[in-house]
């Protein structure tokens, strides 16, 4: 399988809203309205370090996820990069695809200064959280979420 990466462009959505509803656990907080995703595509896009990553293959995307920087204060001012979203087509699900998808966020991240490299992870993905810990990431943290609309 030969894979090639490039950032979405909003005309890319369709595709990358299917995988979002393409799941068990966020079906339930994903919505077909291409809309929404649009306006949020468009405020993500005014930031050069905010964006979606795309695998393909052939010419179809096949896989995505987010990858965005942050400065902050700890860690010396380290620069962090966040990964969310992660999807893989259902049909390719266990072939490498996401393999590829974060080795490559992980090197784009470390093109772009940042010192680590963190995501968070819903517990009931059991799976996913064995394929992270493959990747090398240490579940060092508890996560915690407020809901506020």
């Amino acid at each position: 399988m030969t894979l090639s990466f490039r950032y979405a462009t909003e005309t890319d959505l369709p595709a990358v809203v299917a995988m979002l509803l393409d799941d068990d656990f966020a079906k339930a907080r994903e919505s077909d309205a291409l809309d929404t995703y649009r306006r949020a595509f468009a405020e993500m896009s005014k930031r050069g370090d905010n964006r979606v990553v795309l695998a393909e293959e052939d010419g179809e995307i096949v896989a995505s996820l987010q990858l965005f920087f942050v400065t902050g204060l700890s860690r010396g001012g380290a620069k962090r990069a966040f990964v969310e979203s992660v999807r893989v087509i259902s049909r390719l699900r266990g072939t490498g695809v996401g393999t590829a998808l974060m080795h490559h966020a992980i090197d784009e991240a470390g093109r772009a200064g940042c010192k680590l490299i963190q995501l968070t992870s819903d517990m009931r993905r059991r799976r996913a959280h064995l394929f992270y810990r493959r990747l090398g990431f240490i579940q060092s943290h508890f996560g915690f979420k407020l809901e506020l609309a």
